[in-house]
C-alpha cells in the first residue's frame, strides 16, 4: 500500500497504541495511519493541529474546504475519506457529485461556493491569492479569523496530501466498498481506491 515499507503494530508503544486507536474508530487499520507508522507522533502533532483549526468552524463549513483544496492536490484520498463525511452529515450522493464538478446544482450557497474557490486557489498557488480574493470572502461575511481559519484548513491540507501520495498511501478499500460507483468515480481524482487483498497465510496483516 505504500512505496516505503511500513512498520507492524509491535514497532514501539506509540505505533502500537496509534493503530489501535485507528482500528477501533474505523473498524479497520487504514492506510494513512500505516503510512506514519515510523513516526506516530508525526500523526499526533497532525490531529492536534486539525482539531485547533476544526474547533472555529462548523463541520460543514471545514469538511467544504477540505475537499476543495484535496480536489486541487488531486489527492483520492482526501476526496474520500471528506466526501464520506459530507454524505453522513446529509448530502445526497447527486448533490456531493455536483459540488465535485462544481455545477448550479450543487447545493451549496454562493458564500460556500466562494470559500470553495479560496480554498482551492491556496492549494494551487498561494501567491496568487490577492487582497480582492480576501474581499471577495469578506463580502459573503466572512470575519478576518474567519478566513485565517478558511486559510488554515486549506494549508495544511496540502502537508497531509502531499505526504499520503507522495509515499504512495493508497486510498482504503472500504471506499470501494461503501460507496456508489458514481460517487468514488467523481470523488477519485488521483490514486485509485485499493482493492482488497486475497486472504493469504503468508502474508502479514501488518505490511
Amino acid at each position: 500500500m505504500a512505496f516505503i515499507q511500513t512498520p507492524n503494530a509491535s514497532a514501539s508503544e506509540k505505533t502500537t497504541s496509534m493503530y489501535a486507536s485507528a482500528e477501533a474508530s474505523y473498524g479497520y487499520l487504514p492506510n494513512m495511519y500505516r503510512a506514519f507508522g515510523h513516526r506516530p507522533e508525526v500523526m499526533e502533532c497532525w490531529a492536534a493541529l486539525l482539531s485547533s483549526i476544526r474547533s472555529h468552524m462548523s463541520l460543514r463549513r471545514y469538511e467544504l474546504v477540505t475537499l476543495a483544496a484535496a480536489k486541487e492536490l488531486k489527492s483520492s484520498y482526501c476526496m474520500l475519506a471528506h466526501g464520506s463525511v459530507l454524505l453522513r452529515e446529509g448530502f445526497t450522493s447527486d448533490g456531493l457529485t455536483a459540488v465535485v464538478n462544481e455545477t448550479e446544482k450543487a447545493p451549496i450557497d454562493a458564500g460556500e461556493r466562494a470559500i470553495m474557490t479560496f480554498a482551492a486557489k491556496v492549494a494551487r498557488d498561494a501567491t496568487s491569492v490577492t487582497q480582492q480574493d480576501v474581499d471577495g470572502l469578506k463580502k459573503h461575511g466572512l470575519s478576518d479569523a474567519e478566513i485565517f481559519d478558511v486559510t488554515a484548513a486549506a494549508a495544511a491540507r496540502c502537508f497531509f496530501s502531499k505526504m499520503l501520495d507522495a509515499l504512495g498511501a493508497a486510498p482504503d478499500h472500504a471506499y470501494m466498498e461503501r460507496l456508489e460507483p458514481n460517487v468514488r468515480k467523481a470523488l477519485s481524482v488521483g490514486r485509485e481506491v485499493e482493492r482488497p487483498l486475497a486472504p493469504s497465510p503468508s502474508r502479514g496483516t501488518s505490511q
